[in-house]
C-alpha cells in the first residue's frame, strides 16, 4: 500500500475509488483524521490529511508520530508527503515543485523519534529521503507537465508564524532552497518506522527576504496554493502509475541495527509500542 500525506489545500485526490475510512488507533495517540483508504492510478492507497479537515492543526499541533504510526499499520510501505513552501531561491518560482532530497530542522518544539522509555534507538540520517522513491516522483512530476527541481534542502520551521526578515536572510545565507513547518519531522519518523518516504514541496511564494516580495500574506499564499494543488494531484497520479511494484532501496531495514539498548532491560510496554514499526530489531 501507498500512503499520501496531503499538505495544506490536499484535502481529497479526485479519482479516489472504492474509499473508506480506517480510524486507526495508536498508542501515541490519535492521527490527524481517520486514514482515507481505497484505489488510485491502480494502486492500493491510503490517505492523510496532515493538517486533518478543515486544515485545524498547526504545525505543532500534528501528532506525527500517530499519522506515521497508522500508516505503517494499516500495511503502508512507501509515503509519497506534498507540502506547500516557501522558496529561498531565485529560480525557485512561485508555482514551481520541488523533490527535496534534504532537510535542516530548525523546529524547537517537536517529539521527532518513537525511541524513548527503556529502548534508544539511532537510525542513519545522512540521506533522510529514499532515493527510488524521489526519482519515482520526479518523473511523475515531469509527466504530469510540472515544472520541478529535483534534489533541494528543505528547512523546517516551527511556525505558526512566518519568518523575520532577519531570520529569513539568515536562512539565505545557510544556502537553504524552500522553507516549510511540517516534512522533517515526517521524514525522521517514517526512517525510524522503516518506511521509504520522499516529499513534492510547492512553491507558493519567496518567504520574506525578496525585494518584492516583502510580507508573506496568507491571501497570497492560498492564491498560489490552489493552482499547485490541482498539479499536485496530476503528479500523484503519474508518480502512481510509474511506480514498481516493489522497492528495491533499504529503507525498510532502518531500525535493523540501530536499537542500542540491551534488549533485555526493555520494558515490556515499551516493546508493544514499538512492535509494530520496527518489528524484529527488538529480538
Amino acid at each position: 500500500m501507498i500512503g499520501i500525506i496531503g499538505g495544506s489545500g490536499l484535502y481529497d485526490i479526485e479519482g479516489f475509488t472504492d474509499q473508506k475510512e480506517v480510524a486507526v488507533s495508536t498508542p501515541f495517540g490519535d492521527p490527524s483524521d481517520p486514514l482515507v483508504v481505497g484505489n488510485l492510478a491502480g494502486r492500493k492507497v491510503a490517505f492523510l490529511a496532515r493538517h486533518g479537515k478543515g486544515h485545524r492543526l498547526t504545525p505543532t499541533e500534528i501528532n506525527f508520530r500517530a499519522n506515521i504510526y497508522a500508516m505503517k499499520a494499516v500495511g503502508v510501505t512507501r509515503i509519497l508527503s506534498v507540502s506547500a513552501v516557501g522558496s529561498m531561491k531565485e529560480h525557485l518560482v512561485p508555482g514551481h515543485m520541488v523533490v527535496v532530497d534534504q532537510f535542516y530542522d530548525n523546529t524547537k518544539h517537536r517529539v521527532s523519534t518513537f525511541f524513548g522509555e527503556g529502548a534508544v534507538g539511532h537510525v542513519a540520517l545522512a540521506h533522510p529521503i529514499c532515493a527510488e522513491l524521489a526519482a519515482t516522483f520526479v518523473k511523475g512530476a515531469r509527466a504530469a507537465g510540472a515544472t520541478v527541481h529535483a534534489g533541494g534542502t528543505y528547512i523546517c520551521i516551527e511556525g505558526p508564524q512566518f519568518s523575520t526578515l532577519a531570520e529569513s536572510r539568515i536562512y539565505r545565507a545557510w544556502g537553504v532552497d524552500v522553507i516549510g513547518m511540517t516534512n522533517v519531522t515526517e521524514a525522521k519518523l517514517a526512517r525510524e518506522a522503516g518506511l521509504c518516504y520522499a516529499t513534492l514541496a510547492m512553491v507558493t511564494d519567496y518567504d520574506c527576504w525578496h525585494p518584492e516580495h516583502d510580507a508573506v500574506t496568507t491571501e497570497a499564499v492560498i492564491a498560489v496554493l490552489l493552482q499547485n494543488v490541482a498539479t499536485s494531484k496530476a503528479v500523484i497520479r503519474a508518480t502512481l502509475a510509474g511506480m514498481p511494484e516493489k522497492p528495491a532501496c533499504r529503507c525498510a531495514e532502518a531500525a535493523k541495527n540501530a536499537i542500542i539498548s540491551a534488549r533485555d532491560n526493555i520494558p515490556a510496554a515499551t516493546r508493544e509500542k514499538l512492535r509494530t514499526l520496527v518489528g524484529g530489531a527488538l529480538d
